[in-house]
């Protein structure tokens, strides 16, 4: 088996080296503090678990366990997001060129505010569990909806990377949703904000944007996109309202895409599949494309269109 030889491996080294060198956008090595992507997972699920005791982890646990139980999940998760978020803060912190002090407790404030919210971010979710199972004639139960619908998992990901997107926590959020994008087809930024009773069915293909936002009781079929209308300008449009706003009780069917931080989806309005949306809908209107012409070659007693190849 050939191997590279001490010239060949110097080389190399020396060249990658010099390539980051010359990148003018890189932190030097010495000073890269950055939040680690694995921990950040396992995070995800430590949540989960804190979350829903009664679907993950430990199964089994009684009224004289649980506390304790609960109480040695907090201090392993502060342990874990303390770590990431001193990283994060500081990764910032450096690339910024401000202020590093007190990034310690600032880290133990942002957890203490983010873990108070638990019992906040189970009602919501238990909510969007709800919307799923009263929305989709499939579902056999809570459970199955809980273990298998990947509309449930995003969403949940997207409600606690929201909490710690609102609580100013740098590169941790958006690592927790496009995790949760990697597995399961549907991006949500954790910057956009959705309410109550929220259902995603199918899933794959749904873009939800940083400055969409989305009311109570909204269900969204796969391949919808709440977009911008055009991002040719980039950074320019950094803190710009770029994504719609869909009120109340909408629904809308697949492949429809949605576009503008003008257009507003009134209360109540239903949109069919594949529509095309850059301009407002006023509440309760029902919105759909033209059935298109069908033709249907080959049926008995009718001429087939030699136009026709399929």
């Amino acid at each position: 088996m050939n191997k590279l030889s001490a010239q060949q491996t110097n080389h190399l080294v020396e060249a990658i080296v010099n390539s980051y060198r010359e990148n003018q956008a890189a932190v030097t090595m010495e000073s890269v503090s950055q939040p680690k992507r694995e921990i950040v997972v396992k995070v995800i699920f430590m949540l989960r678990e804190l979350l829903f005791p009664e679907y993950f982890g430990q199964r089994q646990l009684i009224s004289t366990t649980i506390e304790y139980h609960i109480g040695d999940m907090l201090i392993n998760l502060h342990r874990m997001l303390h770590e990431q978020i001193v990283l994060a803060l500081t990764h910032q912190a450096l690339s910024k060129n401000t202020d590093l002090n007190h990034v310690d407790e600032k880290a133990d404030a942002i957890i203490y505010q983010f873990l108070s919210k638990i019992p906040e971010l189970r009602s919501a979710i238990e909510l969007d569990i709800q919307a799923a199972f009263d929305g989709d004639p499939a579902a056999t139960s809570k459970d199955e909806v809980v273990f298998s619908y990947p509309g449930v998992f995003a969403v949940s990901v997207y409600r606690l990377a929201h909490e710690l997107q609102l609580l100013s926590v740098p590169l941790i959020p958006r690592i927790m949703t496009e995790y949760a994008h990697s597995v399961t087809g549907i991006d949500i930024h954790p910057g956009a904000t959705i309410g109550k009773y929220f259902f995603i069915d199918h899933g794959t293909g749904v873009v939800i944007g940083e400055t969409t936002t989305i009311g109570n009781n909204v269900k969204v079929y796969q391949g919808v996109t709440l977009g911008a209308l055009s991002t040719r300008e980039g950074q320019n449009l950094r803190g710009v309202r770029r994504h719609p706003t869909i009120e109340d009780d909408v629904t809308v069917y697949s492949g429809t895409s949605i576009l503008g931080g003008e257009t507003v989806i009134g209360k109540g309005v239903v949109i069919g599949s594949n529509v095309f949306l850059t301009r407002s809908v006023p509440a309760g209107t029902k919105v759909s494309l033209k059935a298109p012409d069908l033709v249907f070659k080959g049926q008995p007693g009718q001429e087939s269109d030699p136009d026709l190849d399929i």
